[in-house]
């Protein structure tokens, strides 16, 4: 089982200095940070563009950003947000496009790639892409705003895709995205996952390096 990896998600964060909550993260010495991408149109909300992540490595960040596009189009954007700093980008499975040739892109873009199931998907719908994916992240909410709670039907999925993958011997990750805090984070880990995107639980932690110490436990 992969160790425990923590993601913070920036749209959790300050929004009038972004860079300052990506620093906050960094000086915690967690590795990757987590960057939600809304198009208005997959989901009923806004968020960020290419031009805050190249702001943020001009503001001198240096995690690594796992870059979650909610996108209807997401094939028209990856060697945009590629080229703006994003070292992981992540594709929904849920539009009608070509998933695999996308993924691939990603990978030619020096990325690694993931696909994303919503809750209502089943993991039937990602199980054919498996082998060609560095990170399959399950929503545990529905998409499209922060600080929702946390879906506990969904466990079984997390379960299903973490056994497809030692059956198959694969190597991606296994990520959660939604009402991940220090409570349902063990309950998705012993379901199998090893990746977890924490937003407000994170942000509004009164001790955010207590709150990264227990994760590292799990």
């Amino acid at each position: 089982m992969l160790p425990p990896l923590l993601l913070p998600s920036l749209l959790a964060g300050d929004h009038a200095n972004l860079a300052a909550s990506a620093a906050q993260v960094e000086q915690l010495g967690l590795q990757w940070l987590h960057v939600d991408i809304m198009d208005g149109h997959f989901v009923p909300n806004l968020t960020f563009g290419p031009e805050v992540l190249a702001a943020l490595r001009r503001a001198g960040c240096k995690l690594s950003l796992d870059t979650h596009l909610m996108l209807d189009e997401p094939m028209r954007y990856v060697e945009t947000f590629a080229r703006a700093g994003a070292n992981l980008i992540s594709i929904h499975v849920e539009p009608a496009y070509d998933h695999r040739a996308v993924l691939k892109k990603i990978r030619e873009l020096g990325c690694q790639n993931g696909i994303v199931l919503n809750p209502a998907t089943p993991a039937s719908a990602i199980e054919r892409l498996l082998p060609f994916v560095d990170l399959v992240l399950v929503m545990t909410v529905q998409p499209g705003f922060g600080g929702q709670a946390f879906r506990h039907d969904l466990l079984p999925k997390i379960k299903q895709i973490d056994e497809w993958r030692q059956q198959h011997h694969h190597t991606f990750r296994l990520e959660v995205d939604g009402g991940v805090d220090l409570t349902t984070g063990p309950l998705c880990r012993a379901a199998g996952a090893d990746a977890f995107v924490a937003g407000s639980a994170f942000f509004k932690a009164p001790d955010k390096a207590a709150f990264a110490a227990a994760v590292a436990k799990w």
